[in-house]
C-alpha cells in the first residue's frame, strides 16, 4: 500500500471533503481517505498495483482541487483610475458618527453563483444502485 498527500487549496468547507472522498473512493484501489477543510490537506492511501498517483492527482484536478484557489486581488490602483474594463478595489469609508470607524467592503453583483468557483457545489447526479 503506497500512502499520497497533497495540499488542496481549493477544499475549503465540509461539502468538499464529503466531495474529495466520494470521487476518490469511485477510484478503484483506493483504500483510505483522509480530508482536512481546515488544514487544506489529503492524504491517500492507495493500492499501486490497481490505481497511481497520476491517477489520482488527475481526477482531483479535473474536479477542480488541485491548484491555487483564483480569488481576486487588489490592484493598488485607484477605481477613478481605470479607464478599461471594472477591476477589482476595496471601498474605504470614514463613517461621520463616530469620525473614527473605517469600513471596507467589495460591490459584487450576483449572478446566480457562488462568488468563485466551488469545486463541490452543482447539481446532484442520481445513480442508480446496484446490487
Amino acid at each position: 500500500m503506497k500512502t499520497l498527500k497533497l495540499d488542496l487549496p481549493a477544499m475549503y468547507g465540509d461539502h468538499h471533503v464529503i466531495d474529495v472522498r466520494r470521487l476518490l473512493f469511485e477510484i478503484p484501489g483506493i483504500e483510505e481517505v483522509y480530508a482536512s477543510s481546515s488544514f487544506r490537506v489529503l492524504e491517500v492511501s492507495f493500492d499501486g498495483k490497481k490505481v497511481t498517483e497520476e491517477e489520482i492527482k488527475s481526477s482531483l484536478e479535473d474536479a477542480g482541487y488541485l491548484g491555487e484557489l483564483p480569488i481576486d486581488t487588489e490592484s493598488n490602483i485607484a477605481a477613478s483610475e481605470f479607464s478599461d474594463s471594472p477591476r477589482f478595489f476595496r471601498h474605504t469609508a470614514l463613517y461621520e458618527d463616530t469620525l473614527k470607524t473605517m469600513g471596507f467592503a467589495q460591490k459584487v453583483s450576483y449572478q446566480g453563483r457562488p462568488l468563485w468557483p466551488c469545486p463541490g457545489m452543482g447539481p446532484l447526479e442520481q445513480k442508480e444502485m446496484v446490487d
